[in-house]
Parts: structure tokens; C-alpha cells; sequence
């Protein structure tokens, strides 16, 4: 203060609103250490929200989607919601144990953009969307109260969002049907391939070694 230098949060609550004060003072920096103030990055919190607020709308505006059949999904919509459920996992764990509110906060971020890569009007794509929606919604709420509030409601909600119950992980959403492997030859990256998650080390080596790319050199 006596560098004269402070920044009064009310100039910009009058602007953006207490909620992205709030999203971008959590998200700049842990608790425990200092602020660096940039009022362009108080920008990108506000177009966060507004992203997400469009998203939320935009779905909602189809009425309310069928009931998720888990049995049913394809194996991208069971990709999207194993990430809705490892972000949960990640986001309860970093503000009930670690206080990193701003990975939490990164976290939800690259949820919404995954969410917002989907595009399909397909029932259970609707579906799995309105579940991811619902989690993002939740786990930001007590970051951002107001937006969450009345999101909350537009995701086809009477109750309160205060009074909801915080999301739970769905351990079968986290298991994988298959995995990524980096094949590299002689040190460098030359390939990434899918594998069944109960693949055994001969199946990997016969995948790795029939890609085109890894065959240029092996040969």
C-alpha cells in the first residue's frame, strides 16, 4: 500500500462482476502466494464465463435430454465422460486437500472446452453433456455462486444449487478399454498407438511395430 499501487476489486466488480473477481483472484495464483495483478487476465476469466454461459444456454435450449444409458455409449462419448469424472475427481481432491484452487479452476476449464467440441444432437451425447454440464456447474459453485445459481437452474433444476449434494466420482466412468502407448525408436518419438488395457507385452510390440511410421525405421 504504500507503493501507492493497490488495486481497489470494486472498480472491477462494477465491470465484470464479483464472479469473475472471484474466478480470477483463485485462479491467478494459490493462497498461499503472491498476486501478480493483470487486469487482461481478469478479461480471459470474464470470457470463460461467457463461454460457458453460452454453452450452458445453448444446450439447455433443446429441452431436457434423454436419460444417460452407459451400456450404450460410443467409445468417444465414453472418452468425454471418463474426463468429467477424472475432472471431478481431480477438483475434490485439489480443494479438499491440496488448497490449489487454481488447478481445480484449470481443470474445470479444460472440461468445458472438451465439452464444447461436442456437437452431435444425438440423444446420449445430449446426455453425457448435461451430466459434464451439471459437474461444472457444481464444482465451480463455490467459486463463482451467482452464475453457478442460475446456471443451475437453466440446466432444468428447481432445487437450489446450495442445497445439491457435491458430485461423486463414478469409479466404472475411470476405467479404460483401451490405453495410449508413445512408441519410440532409438530414442525418439515415432509413434502413438491404442491398445487394449489388457494387452500383454508381445500384443504392444506387434502393434508398435505394424504402424507405418515405426516400420520407416525398423526397417
Amino acid at each position: 500500500k504504500s507503493k501507492n499501487n493497490g488495486v481497489d476489486p470494486q472498480t472491477l466488480i462494477d465491470r465484470y462482476g464479483a464472479d469473475t473477481v472471484r474466478l480470477y483472484t483463485m485462479f491467478a495464483a494459490p493462497p498461499d502466494q503472491s498476486l501478480e495483478w493483470s487486469d487482461s487476465a481478469v478479461e480471459g476469466a470474464f470470457r470463460f464465463l461467457k463461454s460457458l454461459w453460452r454453452l450452458t444456454r445453448e444446450h439447455a435450449s433443446g429441452g431436457t435430454p434423454p436419460a444417460l444409458v452407459v451400456g450404450s455409449l460410443s467409445g468417444e462419448l465414453k472418452t468425454v465422460r471418463r474426463h468429467i469424472h477424472e475432472t471431478i475427481d481431480k477438483v475434490s481432491d485439489d480443494i479438499s486437500r491440496r488448497y490449489k484452487f487454481n488447478t481445480a479452476i484449470a481443470a474445470v476449464m479444460e472440461l468445458v472446452n472438451h465439452l464444447n467440441r461436442l456437437d452431435s444432437s444425438d440423444g446420449q451425447t445430449l446426455a453425457v453433456k448435461q451430466e459434464g454440464l451439471e459437474a461444472v456447474v457444481l464444482l465451480l459453485s463455490p467459486i463463482v455462486p451467482h452464475a453457478s445459481a442460475v446456471l443451475w437452474a437453466g440446466l432444468g433444476h428447481e432445487d437450489p444449487v446450495t442445497d445439491v449434494s457435491w458430485p461423486r466420482v463414478d469409479d466404472s466412468a475411470l476405467v479404460r478399454d483401451e490405453i495410449e502407448l508413445v512408441v519410440q525408436v532409438n530414442g525418439r518419438k515415432r509413434a502413438v498407438i491404442s491398445v487394449g488395457a489388457d494387452a500383454d507385452k508381445p500384443d504392444c510390440e506387434a502393434a508398435a511395430l505394424a504402424d507405418a511410421n515405426v516400420k520407416r525405421f525398423t526397417a
